[in-house]
Parts: C-alpha cells; sequence; structure tokens
C-alpha cells in the first residue's frame, strides 16, 4: 500500500483518511484470502494510518495535520459504518489492530484518543463490531492502556453527560465479550485506595445488577479464550473476580474511610446506600466461584489453573490492614461501628477464601494462607478457614500449578489421614496405620507485632479440631 501515499498527500485530512480506510480494507481482505498465516499488516501500511488517519508527521519537518471537531466527528462515523458493513470478523480484527495496536511511539497519544472517541460512539450508537474488537483489544493490551480506556468510557457516561448511564448499561446485551472486558478494567482502575479510586455510585450499581442478573457474564473471556502460556504480560486478569473480591472486601472500610470528606462535600453516596450493593455484589461473587467447579472438570483445568491469583491476594490482605489501622485512628465514628465495619471485612475476605479453594479458583496450601493473614485481627471466620484441611485436588496427577512448594513435602499431603467415623455397632472404627501416626500439628508461625491495639494478631491455633476432611 505504500505506493497510495502520492495520492493522498494533496487530499484534505479526511478525504485522505476516508480513501485510506477504503484501501486498508481491500488490502486486509486480500491478505486474509491469500492463507498466510498468521495474516500480518506489513510496517508501510501502519506508517500511513499513522500519518494520513493518527496526523503523526512522517517527519519533522512536515506540518502536522489536524482535523477540526466537525471532521473528527464524521471520521468516526466513517469508521463506524467500515466495521458495522465488513461481514468478515478476521478482516475487522485485523483492521482494528492496523489502527489501534499500540506501536511504543509518539503516535500511541493519538492511537488512544481516537480509540476512547470511537468506543464511546460504538456504545452510543450499538455498533456491536467495533465492541467486539474492542474487547479483543482489551485482552492484549497492557493493563495501564485498558485502564485508560475505562476512565474514558466512565467519564463519558457517568460524569459529563446525566442521563447516560442506561445507554453504557445496554453493553450487556449487546456484547457481552466487551462487558466482561469493561468489568474487569473498571475494577482494576479503581482499586479503593482513595476517594478518587473509588467506582462513583452509578458504575456500582450497573456492575452490580449486570452480575446479579448473569452470574457467568464474568466469565465469559475465560470460557471463549484459549489459555496458552502465552499471555501478553502485565495484560488484563483474564476474569475480573479478583477485583470484584477486592471491592467487597475493602468496601465497609474504605466508604468509612472516605464517610467524613463525602459528608462535607455534599456527597450521597453514604454507607446506607452503598452496604446492600457490596452485599449483593459479594453473594454474586460467591455464586461464580460455585459455578468454576464444574467448568473447571469440564476443562480439565481443575487443580491447574488459578483463576485468582496468589500475589492480589497478598496485595489485597496489605491494603486491608492499612484500612484496618486508619480506621483505628477516626475519631469521627464509634468505636463499635468501627469494629462491626472490620469484622465484616474479614467475614467477607473468609467466604471468599473458602469457597474460592473449595472450588478450585484459588490454588494455594493453608500455610500459604496463614503467611499472608498474619497481620490481620483475629476473626473467628477466617481463623476456621486458615486453619482448616488441606486442600487436595483428586484425579490430577500433576501438582497444582500455584501449591506451595512446602507442601509437597508435608507430612499431611504425603500420607492424608483418613477421618474418624462415629462407633457404630455394625459400622466398627477402622484401626490406626501402625506405621502412620497422627501428624505433628504445624509449627506456628512467628507471631508479628500487631499494628491493631484493640484486636489481637491472627495466630494460628493448632489445638482446634476441624472435623472435615476430603474423601477419596
Amino acid at each position: 500500500m505504500g505506493d497510495i501515499r502520492q495520492s493522498l498527500l494533496p487530499r484534505d485530512v479526511l478525504s485522505a483518511a476516508k480513501e485510506l480506510l477504503y484501501h486498508l480494507d481491500i488490502y486486509i481482505c486480500n491478505l486474509v484470502q491469500s492463507g498466510r498465516q498468521p495474516p500480518q499488516v506489513d510496517s508501510k501500511t501502519l506508517e500511513l494510518v499513522e500519518e494520513f488517519i493518527l496526523h503523526s508527521p512522517k517527519d519533522r519537518n512536515t506540518p502536522a495535520r489536524r482535523m477540526s471537531a466537525l471532521q473528527e466527528l464524521q471520521l468516526l462515523e466513517i469508521m463506524c459504518s467500515c466495521f458495522q458493513e465488513q461481514s468478515r470478523d478476521t478482516v475487522r480484527q485485523l483492521m482494528f489492530s492496523a489502527l489501534f495496536s499500540l506501536q511504543g511511539n509518539q503516535a500511541d497519544e493519538s492511537r488512544m484518543g481516537l480509540l476512547g472517541k470511537l468506543v464511546s460512539m460504538a456504545i452510543a450508537v450499538g455498533r456491536v463490531p467495533i465492541l467486539e474488537c474492542a474487547a479483543t483489544w482489551l485482552q492484549r493490551t497492557h493493563r495501564v492502556y485498558c485502564i485508560r480506556l475505562a476512565q474514558v468510557l466512565v467519564d463519558d457516561y457517568c460524569s459529563m453527560v446525566p442521563g447516560s448511564v442506561p445507554t453504557l448499561q445496554n453493553i450487556h446485551s449487546a456484547s457481552p465479550r466487551f462487558c466482561c472486558q469493561f468489568i474487569t478494567a473498571v475494577t482494576t482502575l479503581y482499586d479503593l485506595t482513595s476517594e478518587e479510586l473509588t467506582p462513583p455510585l452509578e458504575l456500582l450499581q450497573m456492575i452490580v445488577s449486570w452480575i446479579q442478573d448473569d452470574p457467568r457474564l464474568v466469565l465469559i473471556t475465560f470460557l471463549n479464550t484459549p489459555l496458552s502460556g502465552s499471555q501478553p504480560i502485565s495484560s488484563l486478569d483474564v476474569t475480573p473476580l479478583g477485583g470484584l473480591v477486592r471491592w467487597c472486601v475493602k468496601a465497609p472500610l474504605a466508604y468509612r474511610r472516605d464517610k467524613k470528606q463525602a459528608l462535607t462535600n455534599g456527597s450521597t453516596e453514604s454507607e446506607l446506600e452503598v452496604g446492600p450493593l457490596f452485599s449483593t455484589l459479594h453473594l454474586s461473587v460467591l455464586q461464580v466461584f460455585m459455578l468454576l467447579a464444574n467448568i473447571l472438570n469440564e476443562k480439565g483445568l481443575f487443580g491447574r489453573l488459578a483463576l485468582l491469583q496468589m500475589d492480589s491476594l497478598a496485595t489485597l490482605t496489605s491494603d486491608l490492614s492499612r484500612l484496618l489501622d486508619q480506621a483505628d485512628k477516626h475519631t469521627h465514628t464509634s468505636s463499635a461501628d468501627t469494629h462491626a465495619a472490620s469484622q465484616l471485612a474479614l467475614d467477607r475476605l473468609a467466604q471468599a477464601l473458602q469457597v474460592a479453594m473449595a472450588n478450585g479458583a484459588l490454588l494455594c496450601s493453608r500455610e500459604d494462607l496463614r503467611a499472608i493473614c498474619s497481620r490481620l485481627p483475629h476473626n473467628n471466620l477466617l481463623q476456621l478457614v486458615l486453619s482448616g484441611p488441606v486442600m487436595y485436588y483428586n484425579n490430577i496427577h500433576t501438582p497444582p500449578l500455584a501449591f506451595s512448594p512446602h507442601a509437597a513435602h508435608s507430612p499431611i499431603a504425603s500420607h492424608p489421614t483418613h477421618p474418624t467415623h462415629p462407633t457404630h455397632p455394625t459400622h466398627p472404627t477402622h484401626p490406626t496405620h501402625p506405621t502412620h501416626p497422627a501428624h505433628t500439628p504445624h509449627t506456628p508461625l512467628a507471631t508479628h507485632p500487631s499494628s491493631h491495639p484493640q484486636y489481637p494478631a491472627q495466630p494460628f491455633m493448632t489445638g482446634i479440631p476441624f472435623p472435615f476432611r476430603p474423601s477419596h
């Protein structure tokens, strides 16, 4: 396509961009029909895109071409029509990649600006092919740029134009793939570390309603993407589960932390409004975890693939410890209220950990969990989870990918103890194995100094009996 540059130079900026899109469509169609695997757009074509669509000058001596706001709007309409009229998904995906795949040069800022406007328009006018291409882009691109796109969409539909949230809400039915990736990007962006990084109430309501209506929505990318070891580095997680767990666990304390400022600036996003939303969301997330056992078994991945990563949980428990410390120092709330919010956060963490482990979404040993939770204050439910049985993954001949190396040499892992059955006249108790006495209790971890004076540190209580053992 390099030979058409001379014909594009005399044209005005809009006409040149339109002509290049036309030739790009033909070029990619021929590329796909040639059968070359994988089809790849050449560098000269990408240079034309940067010069005549993104308006990044080819050399320093060439003045940059600029579009007026009206011309840019017309270009966006042309691009929407171009993707809508192209019936082959492979061609659409290659064209979208040629336009918006980041190249690590100065044109990337123009790419991101045009991409945000195009996706925002596609949501407004219901251009599903563009949303599907954007979903693929969100899977393959560095998370920093993914959350930038998410921020643009949230600003457009939740901040700048009042009453436009229902338009954004329609993406659930228009493009579930894009909706799933959007949730993943949004939960990565809003990590509740500050008031600015707390999701707007309208956005929270929308996401809760999506997942409550269809819990499998958050698994769409996982269910429809062949997983391999070649996931792009620093891309978004394959599901938003980690981000959703972070929201549910941190919410009781994060919103209490921001309560004083919210009351000062007249905000209506109070705990009374968001509390039931996060309770509903937490229940929906647990329901998703419970769906995973069958799904992972069907894919042959149970005990092999962790959808909830230990590093994100370690970050979560560290953030939670800091929030607890901040809650202790606040003087505008009562001690009873602070204690209730703290225990709610710890209860949610314990529930998420147990249900995720039981259904194969989290692969780790109890020892790993005790290590990352060691600085948290005491909570009855969390204590029960941390002192539970070692997790086994039956019918899996290779060790789980995320298992602790220490667990592989544990006497419990090598010789699981059979459950003790109650004495019954017709069912005598099984004799104790003569060569394998009861295992020695785990050595307690070193106690860390508690950063929360009114809470004791979270110890591992080795003497607590736990009556449940996995069956073999």
